[in-house]
């Protein structure tokens, strides 16, 4: 039978278990930490970590959604997503190392999946709201932020294999610029077609 913790002491040990990791992706390819290292840098068991993820790869999806991901429901609208970009970038420079290893790793389906499942939320929000009032297909709309979407993720990938040397604030900014009445104009078309 499993023991029941209470919430704030689950939540304490997922938090040490995923610093720990972190501490250890600073040091070691991913593919190279065991949870044996992982436990015993934050002082519990290994039937502690197992009770709370199934895996290594388990803990690391976990960080990224309670990181990054729950951090950006604010910006879903169309007057804030670039706040939202912001914030994704900024999570990355601050967690570099954690994010260039999963990258570099067999672990990269997590990376890509947090920063689809980031930016494709942004997008098809501000979709929503764009479109208010306009007769659009669902599938159509789901489609432009779908490529809105692959279209960041690739941009942010490409800008940390490249070393991140280009200031996020500077993309951003031609993010905007890019952007900056493209959502309007493709629902119009869409609108026109239905």
């Amino acid at each position: 039978m499993k023991q029941v913790i209470p919430l704030s002491t689950s939540s304490i040990t997922k938090k040490a278990l995923a610093s720990s990791l972190k501490q250890a992706m600073q040091e070691l390819p991913l593919s190279k930490i065991t949870v044996k290292q992982i436990v015993n840098y934050c002082g519990v068991n290994r039937q502690t970590f197992y009770y709370h993820f199934q895996d290594i790869y388990d803990l690391l999806g976990w960080i990224y959604q309670t990181e990054a991901v729950d951090s950006l429901a604010a910006f879903r609208s169309y007057h804030t997503w670039t706040q939202g970009i912001r914030t994704i970038f900024t999570y990355i420079e601050n967690n570099q190392s954690f994010c260039l290893n999963t990258l570099h790793s067999l672990a990269r389906s997590h990376l890509d999946s947090y920063l689809y499942t980031v930016t494709y939320g942004l997008m098809i929000e501000v979709v929503n709201e764009v479109c208010c009032g306009m007769n659009v297909h669902e599938d159509d709309k789901k489609f432009l932020a779908n490529f809105y979407t692959l279209a960041f993720s690739g941009l942010v990938i490409q800008w940390m294999l490249d070393g991140m040397k280009e200031k996020p604030a500077l993309i951003v900014e031609k993010l905007s610029e890019l952007m900056e009445g493209n959502f309007e104009r493709a629902l119009q078309r869409y609108e026109k077609k239905a």
